[in-house]
């Protein structure tokens, strides 16, 4: 299936139905008062977060989504049958935005959220609703309002924990493959990578966490050059990158050093915030140096790039170090978890906390 994290669509709510000027006519009945009945109302449209979705292919070739309209509201007090509402799915992670506006509606990151997108119009009034004592017999109706209508742009970010950073070929694919279920296509050429792919790693039976390998960047990216910074979005939401780097290129003249400079560099052009989250090294393809040569190499590229974060030596075709590797991972996002939930408490804690000073009457209204 193609893998699609942007696209435009519009819809458009249901009218609401309009409101009838009937009178009561029957046997012995000449002056039997007004019965319209009033127009139903319309449809509207819901965006809901599908956690069995992982793109948007969906929009890409229907782009426009329209609800029942309210039926009309007739004699005999009977009133018009309400349009049916529709919903549209989206995999969690996707960002809907007025596509006119620019206004961000919302962000569906929870499965399972439910958000209007285009609220039906209310049907109009029948003449029942304006009779009185000095109007008897009004001829007065009113036309339902008409359904909202918006053009939207969605943007998919992909939810993971994990989101792998690297140069084309420097093995993230195939980091993925070991530590996951996922089988994302491995060759010995670049690119192979053409889109974002998932894999969940499991650390025992009830502790797991979610990775994301993207197409690699090359230098020159901000400019268009590979294909740019097209999928870099979708590391956003990631708590932790792993910055993956070939500690032995076949070539014998890339350098790994400058190499991973570079994609620093290209990290920060597009997002600071992006360039700012927690990154560690992993140094790739050991299996292709000498066992008493891979501590030296090691060594040389952490001075050369002076980095004092926690560096991991590893080969993924092997499986040597990945499941240290993992372990770290998992106990770093559970300690994220830790912190995040014991903010929220204490968070809670201070809204709810008793203030002598505060009027309980503000607080009533």
């Amino acid at each position: 299936m193609k893998f699609i994290d942007e696209a435009i669509i519009e819809v458009r709510a249901g009218d609401g139905g309009n409101g009838s000027a009937s009178f009561r006519r029957e046997k012995f009945l000449p002056k039997g008062g007004p019965d319209g009945g009033d127009g139903g109302r319309g449809g509207s449209v819901y965006g809901v977060a599908d956690v069995n979705l992982n793109t948007l292919v969906d929009y890409r070739y229907k782009r426009s989504f329209r609800a029942a309209r309210g039926e009309n509201g007739r004699g005999a007090d009977c009133y018009g049958k309400g349009g049916d509402d529709i919903e549209l799915r989206f995999p969690p992670g996707t960002l809907i935005a007025d596509a006119d506006s620019g206004e961000l509606l919302c962000d569906l990151a929870t499965p399972g959220e439910r958000v209007l997108l285009a609220r039906g119009g209310q049907g109009g009034l029948g003449n029942l609703h304006f009779k009185s004592s000095v109007n008897r017999a009004p001829r007065l109706a009113t036309p339902g309002e008409e359904g909202e209508q918006r053009r939207l742009r969605l943007e998919l970010k992909v939810l993971a924990d994990v989101g792998l950073l690297g140069m084309p070929n420097a093995g993230k694919s195939t980091l993925i493959r070991a530590v996951s279920a996922a089988r994302p296509k491995v060759a010995d050429y670049p690119f192979t990578t053409l889109h974002p792919n998932l894999g969940v790693v499991r650390e025992g039976t009830d502790r797991s966490f979610v990775i994301a390998d993207i197409p690699g960047l090359i230098e020159g990216a901000a400019e268009g050059a590979g294909l740019g910074h097209q999928f870099l979005r979708h590391l956003a939401r990631t708590g932790l990158l792993l910055h993956i780097v070939d500690a032995a290129p076949l070539d014998g003249t890339s350098d790994p050093v400058g190499e991973a400079r570079a994609l620093v560099r290209e990290l920060g052009r597009y997002d600071p915030a992006l360039a700012e989250k927690p990154r560690w090294l992993v140094l790739n393809k050991l299996d292709l140096l000498a066992e008493d040569q891979r501590a030296a190499a090691c060594d040389r590229i952490r001075k050369a790039l002076r980095w004092k974060g926690p560096l991991f030596a590893i080969s993924a075709i092997s499986g040597s170090g990945c499941a240290e590797l993992t372990a770290a991972v998992m106990r770093h996002i559970e300690d994220r978890r830790a912190a995040a939930h014991t903010a929220a408490a204490a968070a809670r804690r201070a809204d709810t906390a008793w203030d002598p000073t505060r009027d309980p009457q503000e607080d009533e209204a």
